[in-house]
């Protein structure tokens, strides 16, 4: 009996590290580092032209849904929520000063992985990437200020790995294109999460 026991343990505990950890929904958290970078954006309030790029800590939460559809890859849809701070984009000069101060933002990706061995994933992902933003424009001591939503579109990069039977860790990278008609707006991330697999 001790050994039978022993043995259903045993399994247990290994079976589901090795089995199927990236197939079914998950939820998990995010955070790391975003450097934003704007030319120039045609806003709700006007034309800005700021030429400058910031760095900044973006944290956040992601759910989703994967799905093994073979011994080697996996298939996924994941929508993400994020919060930036300390991202303010200004160009102030004689007559003119423009601001943008990204707030947070939402993404909807789709990801192909390939499993290296069945509890490391590498993957790439694209999709839908939103930004919600404050701006505000003075121009000739004429002030103007609003929100604005920026859409655009994100692709990316990275490594999962399961660390326990429903755990797993991630390091990502993303490039996202924010610019509409003659503006120039772009983000890069480097993100690491924790996900939880149901």
């Amino acid at each position: 009996m001790k050994i039978i026991l022993a043995s259903a343990i045993a399994l247990a505990l290994a079976a589901p590290a090795a089995a199927e950890v990236f197939n079914g929904p998950f939820v998990g958290i995010q955070a790391g580092w975003n450097r934003e970078k704007v030319s120039s954006v045609d806003s709700k309030v006007g034309a800005l032209t700021i030429n400058e790029s910031k760095d900044a800590f973006v944290g956040g939460v992601f759910a989703g849904y994967d799905r093994q559809v073979s011994s080697r890859i996996v298939l996924g849809a994941e929508g993400g929520f994020n919060l930036t701070t300390s991202d303010e984009l200004t160009r102030t000069g004689r007559d003119y000063s423009g601001t943008i101060n990204p707030t947070h933002g939402f993404d909807l990706t789709a990801r192909a992985g390939y499993l290296v061995d069945p509890q490391t994933l590498i993957y790439v992902r694209g999709g839908y990437d939103n930004l919600r933003a404050n701006v505000r424009l003075v121009n000739n001591s004429v002030v103007t200020s609003g929100h604005d939503t920026f859409d655009g579109w994100l692709v990316g990069g990275g490594i999962e790995r399961a660390i326990g039977s429903r755990i797993s860790a991630r390091v990502e990278y993303r490039y996202s294109d924010l610019s509409s008609g003659n503006s120039s707006f772009d983000r890069h991330e480097a993100l690491v999460g924790i996900a939880y697999h149901f």
